[in-house]
C-alpha cells in the first residue's frame, strides 16, 4: 500500500513503506508542519487566477504557510485560489500594487470568499473551512477584531489619552467637531460633568491666565440661549456664560 498525503502535503506513510528513507521523509513532514504552524512566505500575484497548489511530501508550498504576503503588480481584479480540501487558517497581508481588488477563494464552488478592495493593503485573519466537498467557505475572521482599517463600534471600552486626527464624526459620518493641532500647545479646554445639583463646566486650562476665543465664521454671530450676543455686550455675556 503506497503512502497518501494530507491536503497540505504531509506524507502519511503506509505500514512497511519507505524502508531506509523513513527518517528523511519524517524530517520533511516535520518541516512542513513547522511552516504550517508559523511559516512566512511572499507570493507574487501577477495574473488571475493565481493558484496556490499543494506540494505533496515536500516543503515550500505557499498554501502550507501560516503567514502570507501577496506581492506584485496587477492590472485587473485578481483571484487567488486554494484547493477545495484545504482546511487551515491564515494571516494574509495584501501588498500588491495596482488599483484593483484581490479575492482569496477556493478554486471552484459558490462558497464564501474574502476580498481586499482596491487600495486595501491591510492584513486579514482568514480561515478556510473545507466544510463542503463542492462549495466550501473561506471566512474573514478579522471583523471580530479592531484593526487599522476596520469600521468598528466600540461599546463600554475605556480609552486613555487617545490621539484623534482632524475631526470627530457623528453616527452618520458627518463632521461634528473639527480639530486643529498646535505643535507647541500648552493650553486647552477642560470639560467636566457634575453631581446632582451642580452644573457641568467648560473651562480654559493650562497656564495661569488663559482666555477662551469664540470665533464665528463670516457674518455669523455668537449666541446665548438662542439670542445674539452683541459686540458691546460680548465681554459681559461671556463672563455670564463661563
Amino acid at each position: 500500500m503506497a503512502s497518501t498525503y494530507t491536503p497540505l502535503g504531509v506524507e502519511k506513510m503506509a505500514t512497511g513503506e519507505n524502508a531506509g528513507t523513513w527518517g528523511t521523509k519524517t524530517n520533511t513532514n516535520l518541516e512542513i508542519i513547522e511552516q504550517i504552524a508559523g511559516g512566512y512566505i511572499e507570493v507574487a500575484v501577477t495574473s488571475t487566477p493565481t493558484t496556490l497548489s499543494v506540494s505533496d511530501g515536500s516543503t515550500g508550498a505557499a498554501l502550507a504557510h501560516r503567514c502570507i504576503t501577496f506581492t506584485g503588480s496587477i492590472s485587473e481584479n485578481t483571484v487567488v485560489t486554494i484547493p477545495l480540501d484545504v482546511q487551515d487558517f491564515y494571516i494574509i497581508k495584501n501588498s500588491v500594487s495596482g488599483s484593483y481588488s484581490v479575492q482569496f477563494k477556493y478554486v471552484s464552488g459558490s462558497g464564501s470568499s474574502v476580498t481586499w478592495a482596491s487600495g486595501d493593503t491591510g492584513t486579514k485573519i482568514i480561515y478556510a473551512t473545507a466544510d463542503d466537498g463542492t462549495n466550501p467557505n473561506i471566512v474573514d475572521a478579522t471583523s471580530a477584531f479592531v484593526t487599522a482599517t476596520s469600521t468598528t463600534t466600540l461599546t463600554n471600552k475605556t480609552l486613555t489619552a487617545p490621539k484623534i486626527g482632524t475631526s470627530i464624526l457623528d453616527t452618520n459620518g458627518n463632521e461634528l467637531f473639527l480639530l486643529t493641532a498646535t505643535s507647541s500647545a500648552v493650553n486647552e479646554l477642560t470639560y467636566a460633568n457634575a453631581a446632582t445639583g451642580n452644573n457641568p463646566s467648560f473651562t480654559a486650562s493650562g497656564e495661569t491666565n488663559v482666555g477662551i476665543n469664540l470665533v464665528p465664521k463670516g457674518s455669523g454671530t455668537v449666541q446665548y440661549n438662542g439670542s445674539e450676543i452683541s459686540t458691546v455686550g460680548k465681554a459681559i455675556a461671556m463672563a455670564m456664560i463661563f
